[in-house]
């Protein structure tokens, strides 16, 4: 009986479907990235903090602004913030930092989080709230996206496209495009 029912057409249409489905299935959901790193290990840059006007005497000898003291010539810190879990445990910082040269790049810092799907870094104008109710709000308004995650583990950085108004993008997220969910995301705090 079950020699007869391998000769049908039928059942081998039903094998052929089965096996296609289960190939779809694994390149949708990449079972083994739940179990593999991906390790980055780029270097970051040495920050000092952004330049704030100081106070000071006058000429007069009153007190009174004495202007922004002298931007560095080298990468200052502009922003920065601490990964909050979403649909992954995910930990590390997320820093914007400005190079000597006025272009500015994402640095994302000891990032510690699952490998995924469809990675990518978002930077975002949704403010970053812990646990569920901030799995999923970051398509919601303004973003960025800066390049698929290199890696889910290590120090990487990411270019911020000239022109990009960084204004009102106050967080970024690992965003899984595929299933449009956030692992985490940290707030950027302005450090100047």
């Amino acid at each position: 009986m079950v020699t007869r029912l391998l000769r049908t057409p039928l059942t081998w249409a039903v094998v052929v479907v089965l096996a296609a489905g289960a190939a779809v299935g694994l390149w949708w959901f990449q079972p083994w990235k739940a179990v593999t790193d991906t390790r980055v290990a780029e270097r970051l840059s040495d920050v000092g903090v952004a330049a704030t006007p100081s106070v000071g005497p006058t000429p007069t000898g009153g007190a009174g602004p004495t202007g922004p003291t002298p931007t560095p010539a080298g990468p200052t810190l502009l922003s920065r913030g601490e990964f909050v879990t979403h649909e992954h445990d995910t930990s590390g910082a997320a820093r914007v930092v400005r190079a000597g040269d006025g272009r500015h790049r994402l640095e994302l810092v000891g990032l510690a989080t699952s490998n995924g799907p469809d990675l990518r870094v978002w930077l975002s104008d949704q403010p970053v709230r812990a646990g569920r109710a901030g799995w999923d709000v970051f398509d919601d308004g303004r973003w960025v996206e800066l390049g698929r995650l290199k890696g889910n583990r290590g120090d990487q950085a990411y270019d911020i496209p000239p022109g990009t108004d960084l204004a009102g993008l106050t967080s970024v997220s690992i965003w899984c495009k595929r299933f449009a969910v956030s692992f985490g995301a940290a707030p950027l705090t302005p450090t100047g």
